[in-house]
């Protein structure tokens, strides 16, 4: 079966009943597998996919049936780390819950019906024992106490002898145990007659007592959160009563965990059966009410859960990275419905004359975007913005284009600052300023601020550096480098991407500030008096272009910003 889902979806089941023999991909903290719960009601066959090495199980076998005393749960056995075989057909068998017994007196006293054990088949063969089924009334010879299982059986009533025990729990002997034994029935030398609880997966059923007259309870079940959400089986089933007084008698309630009730009081002639027991839990059945008058066979204590198998398990995703140079449109795969992704702005180009380094596209990085499977999608490559050639007056630098995929657009890069007369550009990270004036405005979430090149921090005549996505452009006269750039690994491989273009410098001894740190430098600024040139940012890294340098010469042209670039990474 092809399995299509993304860590961080869950499709979970909230309740055992709602189970089947489905597939759940539940959140995954490591992008490269899914998590996958799949939950076995019925008896069938589980192919271990590729790539699966382990499993992390929960097998819960059939409740047992009631007669008078509560009926135990079926075992309950939980482990992590089980090795598996990747092509390997193994046998799931799911236990199905006993019957209850309608016999309540001496000769025929009959215990109820012990559940089915649940099997995670071989080679694997993880095994939990059926429960117990649930003791009935006798008189001294013979007694009726509570058959053994995964969970015991409660012990039934008894007029005369010994009281009828509880059936142990745990049998056969597992590690860590399986379940617990059930309570014993009470001796009572007359009605009515109490009953033990059925044992549970958490606790041991509760005995029945005389003063004050009551049934026992069933034992506890256990809580497992291997579907994605704490849900609770293998409670033991409550205890019935044996009654031919009017008196008012209390018969127990189940076990948290699935598992049935003992049968409502009611006076006169009459059998009120127990409760059964949840299907897909391992609840153990409710024992039945009896009152005087009623047949031995008139009702029947209640009838075992079914039980339940769930593995949980790690599936490799199959992960593509498609990387956009320049804009197109994309067909996303049918199998694909959500995408991480990396969007980046061309960068602004610097400023000419002195002029400000650029600053660098918008940065947008997320993971979990909803697509469309089978949909065209237009992606658009912001190209960087053209460095400004008037080194006359010193004018701006251009600001670089938006990148655009599906709801996500980054900003491009706002230009460098010429002159005191031509202030830096806002954009994804902004310009820096050129001589005596401020940076441009990064935007929130995509960049940072360029630098300032007006008073205090004016010097020389040197430009700003400009924005980068993962810091601010240095002020002129602090050294005039661009703002650090940040790295994405969607491809596998950390690159930095975003750096600002470093400001550029006027007079002989002044030097252009470099581009902010990364994998892809930023541009450098020009160099003073034109004898040296600074540089371009990076193709398709988002970078911001060098501020010029002397007005004479090439240096005195502003430097272009890098392109920009989308990067996705599919999952499927």
């Amino acid at each position: 079966m092809a399995i299509h889902g993304y860590p961080g979806q869950i499709i979970s089941a909230t309740s055992p009943a709602a189970f089947g023999s489905g597939i759940w991909t539940i959140t995954g903290l490591n992008k490269a597998y899914n998590i996958v719960v799949q939950a076995f009601t019925t008896t069938s066959t589980w192919v271990c996919p590729a790539g699966v090495t382990s499993v992390e199980y929960l097998v819960v076998a059939g409740g047992g049936g009631a007669a008078t005393g509560g009926a135990g749960a079926g075992g309950f056995r939980t482990g992590a780390g089980l090795a598996v075989t990747a092509g390997t057909s193994y046998t799931i068998t799911i236990g199905a819950g006993g019957a209850g017994s309608g016999s309540v007196n001496s000769p025929n006293a009959v215990v109820g019906s012990n559940g089915s054990n649940s099997v995670f088949g071989s080679p694997a063969s993880i095994t939990s024992t059926g429960g117990g089924g649930g003791g009935s009334y006798s008189q001294p010879s013979p007694g009726s106490p509570g058959a053994a299982g995964g969970s015991g059986g409660g012990g039934g009533g008894r007029d005369g002898g010994s009281p009828n025990l509880g059936g142990a729990g745990n049998t056969p002997s597992t590690t860590p145990s399986q379940g617990n034994s059930g309570g014993n029935g009470q001796d009572s030398n007359g009605d009515p007659y109490y009953t033990g609880g059925g044992g549970g997966a958490g606790g041991a059923g509760q005995n029945a007592q005389t003063t004050p007259g009551f049934s026992g309870n069933g034992g506890a079940g256990l809580a497992s959160g291997i579907s994605g959400s704490g849900v609770y089986y293998a409670g033991g089933g409550g205890g019935g009563i044996f009654n031919r007084n009017s008196i008012t008698v209390y018969p127990g309630l189940g076990g948290v965990g699935g598992s049935g009730n003992g049968g409502n009081s009611t006076a006169g002639p009459t059998v009120n059966p127990g409760g059964n027991g949840l299907a897909g839990t391992g609840g153990g059945g409710g024992g039945l009410a009896h009152f005087a008058g009623a047949a031995d066979n008139a009702g029947f204590g209640g009838t075992g859960g079914s039980g339940v198998v769930i593995l949980r398990y790690q599936i490799p995703n199959q992960v593509t990275v498609v990387s956009f140079t320049s804009t197109t449109t994309y067909t996303m795969p049918s199998n694909v419905s959500l995408v991480d992704y990396l969007v980046v702005a061309g960068g602004g180009g610097g400023g000419s004359r002195h002029g400000g380094g650029a600053g660098a596209g918008g940065f947008l990085t997320g993971t979990g975007l909803a697509v469309t499977g089978g949909s065209p999608y237009t992606i658009t490559v912001g190209a960087g913005g053209a460095g400004n050639t008037d080194a006359g007056t010193g004018t701006v630098g251009a600001v670089g284009a938006n990148s655009v995929f599906s709801s996500v657009t980054a900003t491009g890069g706002g230009g460098g600052g010429g002159n005191s007369f031509n202030a830096a550009q806002n954009g994804g990270s902004g310009g820096g300023g050129g001589i005596d004036t401020a940076g441009g405005t990064g935007t929130a979430g995509q960049g940072n601020n360029g630098g300032t090149a007006a008073s205090p921090f004016n010097e020389n005549y040197w430009g700003a550096g400009g924005g980068g996505a993962g810091q601010v452009g240095q002020n002129a006269k602090l050294g005039k480098a661009g703002g650090d750039g940040l790295p994405s690994s969607i491809t596998g491989v950390a690159v930095t991407y975003a750096c600002g273009g470093g400001g550029g410098a006027y007079q002989p001894q002044g030097s252009g500030g470099e581009g902010g740190f990364g994998g892809s430098r930023g541009a450098n600024g020009g160099k003073g008096a034109g004898t040296t040139a600074g540089s371009d940012g990076a193709t398709n890294t988002g970078t911001g272009g060098g501020g010029a340098g002397n007005s004479a010469g090439p240096t005195g042209f502003g430097y272009n910003g890098g392109s920009g670039i989308v990067i996705l990474r599919l999952y499927s």
